[in-house]
């Protein structure tokens, strides 16, 4: 493979998936940016291909930082991720909205301010965790915090062993050299977070590029269907950006596994409650209760791991439904479209 592609991320995990006749005819490429009926992307030479797609694939099937492979004009199929960032869409669509693939390290900026917000970053971290990816909390407005910078890092690490963290002005380019360790040849990162935090600002100097400022519009539940804008862009370190205009909304599902991983010091006391199905209530025998009673454990910690299972259940469970009537109301059309060509005589 060409070293700009290795610089781009491609590696053994996705040229294993490439049998010898697929080499033979079809090209590698990598997303950098997904529309509606096409993808753009960039191939080996580091040339800008635009993709018409075929057969079963869709656009919402794919993410910006997808390795595909293509004839030259179509895009044929997606290889395997090694990670993926999605969420459930927002408003009332029970749907999972693909946000990023293929991640390294996956930057949760904040601010050493009142957006400073464990449970928010909770949400982000268990995310990067269940995508097996590196979670790193940027905190900006170092340069004028409420509190000593520090503090906030403490806090940020608190969170979970899993976490690393690292304070800055996101206006001083020294400081923001400060992420480049995360950021070489090879490597690809998303930088995800609330607005007015200075994300796209981090963005600009990481990339020289001016990036988007705006939040992403998104379904609001009263009939306005808007876009999303995400994009991938060269970083001065070498590696990649993938660029997510701040979420007003991030619900997680599948992501059981990344949150008993974050709250491993109450998932661990599971095992050791009397019986198989508390609720963790008022139940007696309740270790993670005995916890709380002990100070082991706080009351708010266990709300808000609780808190984000119950979402992440129901979200779950709702978009799996969502998906098996999709796959019933798709057969039931393939079968009257058949019998209406048997009808015409078209088919035996």
């Amino acid at each position: 493979m060409t070293p700009f592609f290795t610089a781009l991320g491609w590696s053994d995990h996705f040229a294993d998936q490439v049998s010898a006749i697929e080499a033979a005819e079809l090209a590698p490429v990598r997303l950098t940016e997904v529309r509606r009926n096409r993808v753009i992307g960039l191939d080996p030479q580091g040339a800008r291909i635009d993709l018409a797609l075929s057969g079963d694939n869709v656009a919402t099937d794919m993410a910006v930082g997808d390795f595909v492979l293509s004839d030259g004009e179509r895009l044929i199929r997606v290889l395997d991720r090694k990670s993926v960032i999605s969420r459930k869409a927002a408003g009332h669509t029970s749907q999972a909205q693909l946000i990023a693939a293929n991640i390294d390290t996956l930057f949760i900026v904040t601010s050493c301010n009142a957006d400073f917000n464990e449970a928010r970053l909770e949400r982000y971290v268990a995310l990067a965790i269940e995508a097996e990816t590196t979670p790193v909390i940027v905190m900006t407005k170092a340069d004028m915090p409420l509190g000593d910078p520090q503090d906030y890092i403490e806090r940020a690490l608190a969170i979970s062993n899993r976490v690393q963290a690292v304070t800055l002005n996101a206006k001083d380019a020294d400081d923001v050299a400060k992420m480049n360790d995360w950021c070489g040849a090879g490597q690809t990162v998303a930088l995800v977070g609330s607005s007015g935090v200075g994300k796209s600002t981090i963005g600009r100097t990481l990339t020289g590029e001016d990036l988007l400022t705006a939040d992403i519009r998104e379904d609001d539940a009263k009939g306005r269907h808007t876009t999303t804008a995400r994009s991938m862009h060269l970083m001065h370190a070498g590696g990649w950006m993938i660029d997510t205009p701040g979420m007003r909304e991030l619900a997680l599902h599948d992501a059981a596994a990344g949150i008993a991983t974050l709250f491993e010091d109450i998932t661990d006391l599971v095992a050791e409650c009397k019986f198989s199905d508390c609720k963790h209530i008022t139940e007696p025998g309740c270790a993670i209760r005995n916890a709380i009673e002990t100070g082991e454990l706080t009351q708010d910690r266990v709300d808000r791991w609780q808190k984000l299972r119950e979402e992440d259940t129901q979200n779950t469970e709702s978009i799996a439904t969502a998906k098996e009537r999709g796959r019933k109301f798709s057969k039931l059309k393939r079968s009257a479209f058949k019998a209406k060509r048997v009808r015409r005589g078209e088919i035996e």
